[in-house]
């Protein structure tokens, strides 16, 4: 697979130069969709009217000597973000014909920096997948190998980016959703620090657009390299105008260092609940090994590091107790009864979920007041080190799983079989607490797929796992 496209920051550069227009690069970006993505169905919405004209105003913006970050640049969105116009549907046939009367604010912002928007990249029904596969738009492929899923929710994104078409693109992640793409089809994404970039309009169909305080979920960007996910958060960061009023730019601190060797570094490679797979511990210690080779600070344990299987088992509950917090009564009853039924020794991810689903107001708060404590583990373990890096998901892509029944579904780790949702475990270490984590490719497996790793950073210090992003890029490419 072709995968020398330009980085956005490269067009950019171009762009200003004069060496290129917005309507060459958006004409060659089309050009391609048409040619590659019947194999791939990344693109669900195309939009391209509107990009070539969006493309034109860019060029002559740019002839009046405008500037602003992304102006000219094609871009995708995933289709979960409202952009006026066209359908938002998350994959729910019953809301195919709904279109929202206006941007959600990322996309508003893309578009203020000047980023002509392609289309809308596939997901999974109601973003619950780690897949990207629905009764309205069929199923995404991964690039490198049409037999396995790119990853979900955010798989269109990611194999948009992988396949060449557009430079940049918007995603969200609660479990995992923008770096389990990343890590299956071999791009970059960076889940930020909770709260940091506003979420307003990335909203299920017929939901109001209204700033709000999510538990969990963020929305994020998705890149081809380590400094264009830079460029595109710098264009993210920041909250609501409707709740600052037009202050909406946060200084966000520094990178701890700029020298590879500077970093103290954690690295972990082993879950209590999950087996980790051969082709993932490869790539977490070629990870490790650059580190060491770059004179960095490495450690594989500390007791600073808050416990792994209680973390996994409060994100579990966190997760799916928003998950059916909006199930019909007859279902959630359903819900309660099997939940009732579990052994109260049961302390397996199972009984987690089950449990979390039917959390009471007064479960939760217990439950939210360990996350705290969680949180001030990690505020501790961060004055100690500056990265933790571990796995994303413990395997590369998966092949295509469509079995209705997802608590049913098993993933094979390296021959031993584990329930599904068990692989989330990794993605939850740093969306629980809401830590900012950075998606990298980390090398390719046996089989030649991708393999990526995350590294977790300290809250609101989103730069510096950013920053070591880019340093390692440098040094394995």
């Amino acid at each position: 697979m072709e995968s020398n496209f330009p980085a956005a920051e490269e067009l950019v550069a171009a762009l200003r130069a004069g060496d290129v227009t917005s309507v060459e690069l958006t004409d060659e970006a089309i050009a391609r969709i048409e040619r590659d993505d019947k194999a791939i169905n990344a693109i669900c919405v195309r939009d391209f009217d509107r990009a070539r004209a969006a493309a034109r105003d860019a060029d002559q913006a740019r002839a009046r000597g405008e500037d602003r970050p992304l102006l000219g640049v094609p871009i995708t969105v995933k289709e979960s973000y409202d952009i006026a116009g066209l359908p938002t549907t998350w994959g729910m046939p019953q809301h195919r014909d709904y279109l929202p009367a206006e941007d959600a604010v990322q996309v508003a912002r893309v578009k203020a920096a000047g980023a002509v928007v392609l289309g809308k990249t596939n997901v999974p029904l109601g973003l619950q997948d780690l897949q990207s596969f629905n009764d309205i738009y069929g199923t995404t492929n991964n690039p490198w190998d049409h037999d396995r899923t790119p990853g979900g929710s955010s798989g269109g994104s990611a194999a948009a980016l992988a396949a060449g078409f557009g430079a940049l693109s918007l995603g969200s992640d609660i479990g995992g959703s923008l770096r389990t793409p990343a890590h299956f089809c071999g791009v970059y994404a960076h889940k930020p620090t909770l709260g940091l970039a506003a979420t307003r309009g990335m909203v299920p169909p017929d939901a109001p657009a209204l700033p709000v305080d999510l538990d969990l979920a963020v929305v994020g960007p998705m890149a081809r390299t380590a400094r264009d996910l830079t460029l595109l958060l710098d264009v993210m960061a920041g909250p609501d105008p409707l709740t600052l009023g037009m202050a909406h730019k946060l200084s966000l601190p520094p990178p701890r260092h700029d020298r590879l060797g500077d970093f103290r570094v954690l690295v972990l490679d082993e879950h209590p609940f999950i087996p980790t797979g051969s082709a993932v511990r490869a790539a977490v210690n070629q990870v490790a090994a650059a580190l060491v080779g770059g004179g960095a600070h490495v450690e594989r344990h500390s007791h600073l590091l808050p416990e792994l299987a209680e973390a996994a088992t409060l994100y579990m509950n966190l997760l799916f107790s928003g998950s059916v917090a909006r199930f019909p009564v007859d279902e959630y009853e359903q819900l309660q009864a099997r939940a009732a039924g579990l052994n109260a020794d049961d302390r397996s991810l199972d009984a987690a979920r089950s449990r979390g689903m039917v959390l009471s107001h007064r479960d939760w708060l217990e439950v939210n007041n360990q996350r705290e404590l969680h949180r001030h583990g990690w505020r501790k373990l961060f004055a100690e080190f500056d990265v933790v890096v571990c796995p994303i998901t413990p395997t590369p892509a998966f092949p295509h799983d469509h079995n209705p029944d997802l608590l049913a579904r098993r993933i094979d780790i390296d021959g031993v079989e584990c329930p599904f949702f068990d692989q989330l475990v990794w993605a939850g270490l740093a969306t629980m607490p809401g830590l900012p984590a950075t998606a990298i490719p980390a090398g390719r497996s046996s089989e030649g797929l991708p393999v990526g790793v995350q590294l977790i950073g300290p809250m609101y210090e989103d730069r510096t796992p950013l920053r070591l992003a880019e340093l390692l890029e440098r040094k394995i490419g």
